[in-house]
């Protein structure tokens, strides 16, 4: 700067020599336009009237002649964010700044400010750099998440959940999940760069509706802070039946007395059978085995819905004095 305006003073001089002017107004039109940029940065939620730097000061401006030059901050918004003291050039803070609300994501928040001084024309570029800090938590999109595994899902299944967000950036952004103890599931985390750290449960031992109906899991994402902040979900896992139990009886065997010539329609015994499946797959139905002669079946009845075995014909001692009935 200072070396062109050297140049341009001599050839002002040349030019005077030989009775030109002009070189005399350019020289006053560069001058009036020269211009500097400097830079510093504040943390965001400072309070109302925080100094940010000394304009003057640091561009070796006159303080005397701010006030009469009009200096000050070119903006087109109603409630700027900073203001210049025109006594002393001293940059404040106008009002509270949420780095988050002016710079959203982005990774380095920079406020660019336009400074004029008139007579002559001086333009000035600050510009401020707000700094994160930790005011915000990591927050899951829902509160609770419901997974449906079916039982017989082998181990090394994943399941991808929705990622945890925090309105910080860097470092105060979430930085590691952590998963609740538990007997079958173990936590993965895969970084996505730009798209944050994505939660991936990863099965590791096999699911057992019979043993455990559901899971309850407690996934938590925690930020860079010291202390970190944190955010939790809750994570249900129901387990879906499929058919791996088979029927069995409260016996082996059923011993029974029935009297000769009881009544048709008189109850010989109930047996019971559960299953440990659920929905159709736990329902039981009863049936004579393959074994059961024809003679038997005109005998005896059996309730396919409760298990009752009743008389359907005529019992007589001297025909038979045992039957075996498989059920």
């Amino acid at each position: 700067m200072i070396s062109r305006l050297i140049m341009e003073q001599r050839r002002y001089e040349r030019r005077r020599e030989r009775g030109y002017l002009v070189g005399c107004v350019v020289a006053v039109l560069f001058w009036s336009m020269a211009s500097a940029q400097i830079r510093y940065s504040i943390s965001e939620e400072v309070n109302e009237g925080t100094v940010v730097g000394n304009i003057a000061k640091d561009l070796g401006l006159d303080k005397s002649t701010l006030r009469d030059r009009k200096y000050r901050i070119v903006s087109s918004n109603a409630d700027p964010l900073f203001h210049v003291n025109q006594n002393d050039g001293v940059l404040y803070v106008s009002r509270k700044i949420d780095r988050e609300e002016v710079c959203a994501q982005t990774s380095t928040c920079l406020i660019n400010l336009k400074t004029v001084l008139e007579n002559p024309l001086e333009v000035h570029y600050v510009v401020v750099e707000v700094l994160d800090i930790n005011d915000h938590s990591p927050s899951f999109p829902e509160k609770e998440k419901r997974l449906d595994i079916f039982e017989s899902v082998l181990p090394g299944a994943r399941f991808q959940l929705k990622p945890s967000r925090d309105q910080d950036s860097g470092h105060f952004s979430v930085q590691q999940y952590k998963l609740s103890h538990n007997d079958h599931f173990r936590l993965e985390v895969r970084d996505k760069g730009e798209d944050g750290k994505i939660p991936i449960l990863v099965l590791q031992k096999s699911l057992d509706r019979e043993a455990a109906g559901s899971n309850s899991l407690v996934l938590t994402a925690l930020d860079g802070g010291k202390p970190p902040k944190t955010g939790s979900m809750n994570i249900v896992v129901n387990v879906l039946d499929i058919n791996d139990n088979t029927p069995v009886f409260s016996k082996d065997i059923y011993s029974v007395t029935l009297s000769e010539n009881s009544p048709i329609g008189t109850t010989v015994v109930q047996v019971n059978a559960t299953d440990l499946d659920e929905g159709q797959n736990g329902e039981v139905y009863y049936s004579f085995g393959n074994s059961v002669s024809n003679q038997l079946f005109k005998l005896f009845d059996i309730n396919t819905a409760t298990g009752e075995i009743l008389v359907k014909g005529l019992i007589d001692y001297e025909k038979k004095d045992k039957y075996e009935i498989e059920i």
